[in-house]
């Protein structure tokens, strides 16, 4: 009997992930020790986490001071985030989104806002596109030239842009925006004519997150 008890336990745990700290999207809250990631991206237990409502600079971005010095400034970021949350526990709630297999949540470390901090100390930006939360704290970490500020920065979204202008892809943002004689068009990863389509920024063709943002900005999907 005890064996028979034993294996429906394990044969739950194998069907429900129990043990192996993998927590499902949708749950109310994952919680347990941070494995940072990045400026805004964080794994807990085998569940990867993107912080909700906050935008860090991406890992190969530059700054340049105000004597006119390029640094590592999206290294340096990730460095500190790290050498401030690696092992700390946190409580993230998910927010219901998912972005590229990362679960987006508010994560809070003793009941303290976890983008806020980092918003506050500027090392990451309030992400307009996608919450409002945050402005008024990076307001005050700019005012003091905390962090990034104390450099001429230029904001993650813009620099992901920039670089999708050139050909480079944001990994995060693969659906390609193409202009041609059928009008505005966007291509999935994966569709007939995805490989051969180029991007140019310089004729107001884009990248994009999403088929929802991709179709909010005017564009269709291609046939076939």
């Amino acid at each position: 009997m005890v064996r028979f008890v034993l294996g429906i336990v394990c044969a739950l745990a194998l069907v429900t992930g129990i043990g192996s700290g993998e927590q499902p999207p949708d749950a109310k809250v994952i919680s347990g020790p941070i494995d940072v990631v990045d400026g805004d991206t964080i794994d807990i237990g085998r569940t990867r986490i993107r912080l909700f409502g906050i935008d860090a600079v991406e890992q190969d971005q530059s700054c340049r001071t105000k004597q006119g010095f390029d640094w590592a400034c999206g290294a340096s970021v990730s460095r500190q985030a790290r050498d401030q949350l690696q092992g700390r526990f946190a409580e993230c709630e998910p927010t219901g989104d998912q972005t590229y297999g990362r679960v987006v949540a508010v994560c809070r470390i003793d009941g303290v806002d976890l983008q806020q901090t980092l918003v506050r100390q500027g090392l990451a930006f309030a992400y307009r596109r996608f919450s409002h939360d945050y402005v008024a704290d990076e307001g005050a970490a700019a005012a003091k030239f905390l962090g990034l500020w104390a450099s001429d920065v230029q904001r993650p979204a813009e620099f992901r842009a920039e670089r999708s202008a050139f050909g480079d892809a944001d990994p995060s943002c693969p659906i390609k925006g193409n202009i041609s004689a059928s009008g505005n068009i966007y291509h999935l990863p994966g569709s007939t004519h995805y490989a051969k389509t180029r991007i140019s920024g310089a004729r107001g063709e884009r990248w994009f997150c999403s088929v929802a943002e991709a179709e909010q900005a005017g564009w269709r999907a291609a046939q076939g």
